[in-house]
């Protein structure tokens, strides 16, 4: 029953990840954990801590669950729903102190734009470390007792690309399909179609489609951000429509169903079911920039008198944009171009030679970074945990 259940809240939690799906945060002991236990800390978004305990099967270990509003690390790290504050309530209120003789604790790689690192380590003892991107890692990281290249880096395989193709596809087939229900019954299962074979064609040409993302690095009215038009992605995402729009009418040319007003309002509907799908395709990942998010137009600064090479800006980058010199102590921007504006380096860099830059030149201090995050809508406001 407990397989059936997890199975039913994988479905049901990919196709409404959209929403938010807490449950109570706390400490869960995996297995038979003594007092060398190692402690890692994850949100209390369902599904996350789901694959996590199913990572850490067979292992000893602790894992606390922080308040994050029920949302993912990335996106409630980003918006300032899992930061420090989060992290050191948990620490206090867990119990876990009083469980274990050491005080380090392993951090989700991807809230690393949310936690201050210092900060959480000041407040409370605990040394912090920031662990794999994939919980699948966890098992090779905590046997070999450190972070390899590519547990530092985030994919986005077919199998992700396909679960973000049901988080836009279903609740825009839902709202569609309930409208229809009561107004235009025949065209519900056809708009239910159209929708999700938009959505999987977008998302299987996503690599191709995000490879003209780099070129959103340029000035813009704040305006421009609301239309799709202006992002240059959208001349490759309206080619993946056309593709589909020729296949439609041949299909109803050679079905005889050659009813020309209805073919064209069935294009004018996939047109704008496809800047709808598309509006943000880069924000799905970490992997890639947001088209609407103003922070595409920043660029990473770095003040290599201020470095002194203790390389957590590496250690953060989910794009591996950076190497450290060991014998000079200095951190070099390797691949600025594979950027994506997260701002984790920012964060965690602890001598702030690290800061975002705009596009007139004006230098934005890592403590703005640190204070303000990004809401929904891609501005940034002030962190709803600081006071």
């Amino acid at each position: 029953m407990a397989a059936l259940r997890n199975a039913v809240l994988d479905v049901a939690q990919i196709l409404l990840r959209s929403l938010p799906w807490p449950i109570k945060p706390g400490l869960i002991a995996v297995g038979h954990p003594g007092r060398d236990a190692p402690v890692l800390l994850t949100c209390n978004y369902d599904l996350t801590v789901r694959r996590v305990l199913g990572a850490l099967r067979g292992l000893d270990v602790y894992l606390l669950v922080a308040p994050s509003k029920g949302i993912n690390v990335w996106c409630a790290a980003a918006g300032g729903y899992f930061t420090s504050h989060q992290v050191i309530s948990i620490l206090r209120t867990s119990g876990i102190g009083d469980l274990v003789d050491h005080r380090r604790l392993i951090l989700p790689q991807l809230s690393a734009t949310g936690v201050e690192r210092k900060l959480l380590e000041e407040r409370t003892g605990w040394r912090a470390v920031f662990g794999p991107v994939y919980a699948a890692d966890i098992p090779a990281y905590l046997a070999n007792g450190k972070k390899t290249e590519a547990m530092r880096q985030v994919r986005f395989t077919l199998r992700d690309r396909m679960e973000m193709a049901a988080v836009w596809a279903s609740p825009v087939s839902l709202i569609g399909a309930a409208i229809l229900a009561i107004s235009w019954r025949p065209l519900l299962l056809p708009f239910v179609a159209l929708t999700w074979m938009l959505a999987l064609g977008l998302y299987v040409f996503f690599p191709w489609l995000s490879k003209e993302a780099e070129s959103a690095h340029r000035p813009a009215p704040a305006w421009v951000r609301w239309m799709v038009f202006f992002d240059p992605r959208v001349r490759r995402n309206s080619a993946v429509w056309l593709v589909f729009l020729a296949g439609m009418w041949s299909t109803a040319y050679l079905v005889g169903d050659w009813r020309v007003h209805s073919l064209i309002g069935w294009s004018l509907a996939s047109f704008f079911l496809m800047l709808l799908i598309s509006m943000d395709l880069a924000g799905s990942t970490p992997v890639y920039k947001s088209g609407l998010h103003e922070d595409r137009l920043l660029h990473v600064e770095l003040n290599a008198d201020a470095c002194t090479g203790r390389a957590m800006c590496r250690e953060v980058c989910p794009k591996d944009c950076y190497v450290v010199d060991a014998v000079r102590h200095k951190a070099e921007i390797a691949k600025p171009n594979a950027c994506v504006q997260c701002g984790a380096c920012v964060v965690q860099c602890p001598e702030d030679a690290l800061a975002f830059v705009t596009p007139a030149g004006e230098r934005i201090p890592p403590d703005v970074i640190r204070t303000y995050k990004l809401n929904m809508l891609g501005a940034r406001a002030t962190s709803v945990a600081r006071d």
